[in-house]
């Protein structure tokens, strides 16, 4: 189990994972079977999600703010998403199954926290937050969690879709591995992962409205996050 400790500057978001010390070494193979009533759960509720954060972009353009219960319902998403990845493919940290509920559930070893802004929105940043602003962090995301298309390979004739898998998922899958063969998690690999997973939830944060704290070019790594001024 990894102990290290993220310091890192004031941050809205924080993520934060325990990785549990005995990890089944075959469980991971049918994870994906176990995740299909939350995969399906979720499928309904990001949608809304996004929907809702259309809802949430007039309202912060008409007041500055963002509308309250709007914010407490999509941070229930994320962190329902949070539990389910970290469970599954996006940490393997965890054999216990996650809740189906919106809530904190604190006593899970996967945890989310945004702070809701008090203060006003800027109103300008709105309008190119989430496509303008955020392409840097786009690319890097497309790194992290892999990306796909439709092209041609001119070497092989091919005309088609064509996807790369994200370096969150090949180091998981890896370190899957070493728990089959090992039974131990590389502590190294699941602080790395936890870095990456902490920077693509702080970039959803941002371009779904709820920051306006620019998300750092930062890989805080580690499965506990301590926030300074």
């Amino acid at each position: 189990m990894s102990d290290r400790t993220v310091i890192a500057g004031r941050s809205p978001v924080r993520l934060e994972g325990t990785l549990d010390p005995d990890v089944s070494p075959a469980l991971w193979l049918v994870k994906w079977l176990l995740l299909i009533p939350h995969l399906i759960a979720l499928a309904f509720l990001w949608f809304m999600f996004w929907l809702l954060t259309i809802v949430a972009f007039f309202a912060i353009l008409i007041t500055g703010y963002y509308p309250r219960p709007i914010f407490d319902l999509n941070l229930g998403v994320m962190r329902w998403s949070w539990r389910v990845g970290f469970y599954g493919y996006s940490a393997l940290g965890t054999d216990r199954y996650p809740p189906f509920t919106l809530g904190e559930a604190p006593d899970y070893p996967a945890r989310l926290y945004i702070e809701y802004p008090e203060e006003k929105l800027s109103r300008g940043l709105v309008l190119v937050k989430w496509w303008l602003l955020a392409i840097p962090h786009y690319m890097v995301l497309a790194l992290f969690l892999g990306t796909g298309g439709y092209g041609r390979d001119y070497g092989n004739g091919y005309v088609g879709w064509y996807s790369y898998t994200g370096l969150i998922l090949l180091l998981v899958l890896f370190a899957a591995v070493a728990v089959l063969f090992t039974r131990r998690y590389p502590p190294g690999i699941f602080d790395f992962v936890m870095g990456m997973d902490r920077w693509v939830t702080r970039v959803i944060a941002y371009v779904s409205l709820m920051t306006d704290v620019y998300p750092p070019f930062r890989l805080d790594q580690g499965g506990t996050e301590i926030e300074r001024d």
